[in-house]
């Protein structure tokens, strides 16, 4: 079903009649295609179509809210967010965006949006046979899939905002394994753009193939001290972790890295951390957030120095400051929270930027990580890790083998702090990206 800018009309006039002070109607409709192969057969092909709307209202400055994906339940949602507006206390930061003008940014691809299930099918048997075309060893594709997505989004609020636009995204995705004698290797590749030919469907097949031949016949190292190159892969999950420090949600719950330490020097540098709602092709870009607010750039890490947080409308009220466009909801169930739009790391000048090789031939001993497992467990409020890692082991410079069972450990903060220098290829996993970064002085466990 596409958007009804009338029934959000109507929504709106309701809740205001029916008391709210604000109200503010959210509506998204969306549909994709998603294909998998094996084999060059078709393993699963998916098409869904989806459809709501939630409401949210400020009376007495209580909050409400209700959604439904029906139409007719219009009255119903209006009723059930007056209503549940008696059962939240009050509250004096709850509030609404203001009407503002709003940068122009295309983020609608008429490709994706108009792919048949033919083509589809087409471009993720590209990525299964790239793959398969790299080298004999490789043996099994394990999942290749593809998606695509379109969806359209409306805000109209109280205040007189009226804001919407439509997006698209693409991705590519492939599971392969390398095989060896008796060793067995697995490798993956990945793809995303919001338009079709940002994404090289063969590239991730390529990809996948080459990490997984690479460490084939790798071996166990000795423990010890050394520098750690991590791939562009590996930098954006320690990224991920770090994440959710700049939230202040996070911080106004004590839940963060970060706390208080605003204009401090809190990691290398040598680098920048910047959250940017307007890169051309990134999935995370939009014109504004969820709340309506205009997206902007914000440079949250200057030279190491924490500039400051992710704010939306509320978080930004409870600070006295103003809101960085970093409203995320996930779907229609439920209100607003602070998260990403593309969050990436960056040099922070030319002279800390290196080709891949110039990284490589500054390690006199030490491991390009390509894999690490448990990311996940990392403590997000004390930054301590310790996760199992595969590699290339490197001395003076040049690759020796591949690794096998080996381990790094530290502090998240600490770790960034020890940048020695990144890469130029910056790349983008969903919303986060990174390029290599190596780093000095890790625990590095055989």
């Amino acid at each position: 079903m596409k958007i009804d800018t009338d029934l959000a009309e109507d929504i709106l006039k309701k809740a205001i009649r029916n008391g709210a002070a604000l109200a503010e109607v959210f509506m998204l409709s969306a549909r994709s295609l998603s294909v998998e192969v094996k084999s060059r057969e078709i393993d699963a092909l998916e098409t869904s179509m989806d459809f709501g709307y939630s409401l949210r209202v400020i009376k007495n400055q209580h909050l409400g809210f209700s959604y439904s994906t029906e139409p007719k339940d219009w009255q119903r949602v209006v009723d059930d967010a007056i209503e549940s507006s008696l059962f939240t206390g009050e509250d004096p930061c709850l509030d609404i965006a203001k009407p503002a003008a709003c940068p122009e940014i295309d983020t609608y691809d008429g490709a994706i949006a108009a792919i048949s299930e033919e083509d589809a099918i087409d471009r993720v048997r590209q990525i299964e046979d790239a793959a398969l075309r790299r080298d004999q060893r490789i043996t099994k594709v394990r999942k290749a899939s593809g998606s695509f997505a379109e969806a359209e989004i409306l805000i109209l609020n109280s205040r007189g905002l009226k804001a919407g636009y439509r997006a698209t995204s693409a991705s590519a995705q492939i599971m392969v394994v390398a095989e060896d004698g008796h060793d067995a290797q697995m490798g993956w590749g990945y793809e995303s753009n919001r338009f079709l030919g940002g994404v090289d469907f063969e590239m991730a097949g390529r990809e996948a193939a080459d990490r997984a031949l690479r460490l084939l016949r790798a071996r166990k190292i000795k423990t010890g001290k050394g520098s750690v190159l991590l791939d562009s892969s590996v930098a954006t999950e320690f990224l991920s972790v770090l994440a959710s420090s700049f939230s202040s949600e996070n911080v106004q719950k004590g839940k963060s890295l970060l706390i208080g330490r605003k204009g401090e020097q809190v990691v290398s540098e040598k680098i920048n951390i910047v959250d940017n709602g307007l890169m051309k092709g990134a999935v995370g870009s939009r014109p504004f957030d969820a709340e309506g607010t205009p997206s902007l750039e914000k440079r949250l890490i200057r030279e190491g120095r924490l500039m400051g947080y992710l704010y939306n409308i509320y978080t930004a009220g409870k600070d006295n400051t103003a809101s960085t466009a970093n409203a995320v909801r996930h779907g229609i169930h439920g209100v607003p929270v602070v998260g990403i739009s593309n969050l990436y790391l960056e040099g922070a000048s030319d002279k800390f930027i290196y080709g891949h090789d110039e990284l490589t031939g500054q390690i006199d001993r030490g491991l390009l990580v390509t894999e690490a497992m448990g990311i996940h467990t990392a403590n997000p409020i004390t930054g301590e890790f310790s996760i199992g890692v595969t590699g290339l082991w490197i001395e003076k410079g040049e690759v020796k083998h591949p690794v096998k069972e080996a381990a790094i450990s530290g502090n998240i903060l600490e770790f960034f702090a020890n940048i020695a220098g990144v890469s130029r290829n910056l790349r983008f996993y969903g919303k986060i990206g990174a390029p290599d970064i190596l780093i000095e002085g890790v625990d590095i466990s055989g």
